[in-house]
């Protein structure tokens, strides 16, 4: 059987995905040569983004199994190679559709990215394990899905989504790392293990700033913001970078939770932006006999519901009710969200149902463009 051709070979190359830009690597133009013998020994020259480049691995075993399956090759070789300044700068033009200068591209009118900030009035209820399971529920179910981690102080999605590579830069563009199909960044990504971030406002609305402009995160349809609790820079920032944003409040069943979670939602009002709904975590412990506990009380999502709509002055529904389950505060420590995890039970359930309903709630009509021009008039 004779050796394929090198333009049958760049031709199956286009089946190789870069795991962190998710394009083919020969629309990024990381191939730099293929080269076939007549022994059938194929050569591929692959030039990376970085030297460094943590995927090289997973880049080379892909390479590897597409080529080796076209009929009358031998063997594969991939020889890893790093790509010059001119190639950078060409790549980034190409990732940024042109622009020189990095923007948020979810500000733009044109956007159709669905952008929900997670925020609540107190720490400690859940909001960041709602907003890891969300993302991995909406990405199982077949969209692109980006999380930042906003909460500069307590960043704890890397963690809970099981993130353990570093971002990849491009020279001044963040590749983000992707777990569970979920593209991810954190400020934990870029600190020392156990030092605390110490950042007054403008540091914080910089920091923000990149991740949103400076980082790749492709076409999304869905992005999710984990706010740190309570009504301060990073949510007067995200107000202003991404105004088209919505707001979904996670409170506890305790009155004390829903009375703080009420003035996280009330923010929306000044900011202009709107609160999809309230989440109430940890609403009961299911017992053996069928019982449940109510461990934190009750019918305070309930509340912060019907506050939130008689001040904002539209229905601000409570979406849903997640009970307690040890499970579910293991899958957090372990890095695998609960909702991917085989089996259903009340918790997993609320969380899908939740993520379902997020993913397909329609885009509004305000901001962006119709294509439609006037022809003429008096």
């Amino acid at each position: 059987m004779s050796a394929p051709t090198a333009e049958a070979v760049q031709a199956e190359l286009v089946n190789v995905m870069d795991p962190e830009i998710r394009r083919p690597i020969t629309e990024l133009k990381m191939v730099r040569s293929v080269d076939v013998e007549p022994s059938g020994l194929v050569v591929v020259g692959v030039d990376l983004t970085t030297e460094g480049c943590p995927l090289k691995e997973t880049i080379t075993r892909d390479v590897t199994n597409v080529v080796s399956a076209l009929d009358g090759v031998s063997d594969v070789r991939v020889e890893m190679g790093v790509m010059t300044e001119e190639q950078r700068k060409e790549l980034r033009s190409t990732l940024r559709g042109g622009a020189a200068e990095p923007e948020i591209p979810f500000s733009k009118p044109g956007s159709l990215t669905r952008i929900y900030a997670v925020t609540s009035g107190k720490g400690g209820v859940g909001k960041s394990s709602v907003t890891a399971n969300l993302a991995a529920a909406m990405a199982a179910d077949g969209l692109k899905v980006g999380v930042v981690d906003a909460d500069i102080y307590g960043f704890s999605i890397p963690r809970m989504l099981g993130v353990e590579l570093p971002p990849t830069k491009v020279d001044d563009m963040i590749m983000p790392p992707v777990q569970h199909d979920v593209k991810v960044i954190s400020i934990g990504m870029f600190t020392q293990n156990g030092r605390p971030v110490v950042w007054r406002g403008p540091m914080l609305h910089r920091a923000l700033q990149q991740f949103l402009a400076d980082v790749f995160w492709g076409d999304l349809d869905v992005l999710l913001l984990d706010l740190p609790p309570g009504t301060g820079d990073i949510a007067i920032s995200v107000a202003q970078m991404l105004p088209n944003s919505e707001i979904l409040v996670v409170t506890t069943p305790q009155v004390a939770a829903a009375e703080v979670a009420q003035r996280a939602g009330i923010i929306a009002e000044q900011t202009n932006q709107r609160v999809v709904g309230v989440v109430e975590n940890m609403s009961w412990l299911a017992q053996p006999d069928g019982t449940r506990v109510d461990l934190f009380g009750s019918g305070g999502g309930e509340r912060v519901s019907a506050e939130l709509s008689e001040s904002l002055g539209y229905d601000v529904p409570l979406l849903a009710q997640v009970p307690i389950e040890l499970a579910l505060r293991e899958s957090g420590d372990t890095g695998t969200p609960f909702v991917l995890r085989d089996g259903d039970s009340p918790a997993t359930e609320a969380l899908r149902s939740l993520a379902s309903s997020l993913s397909h709630r329609s885009r509004g009509l305000a901001g962006r463009s119709l294509g439609i021009s006037p022809v003429g008039g008096r």
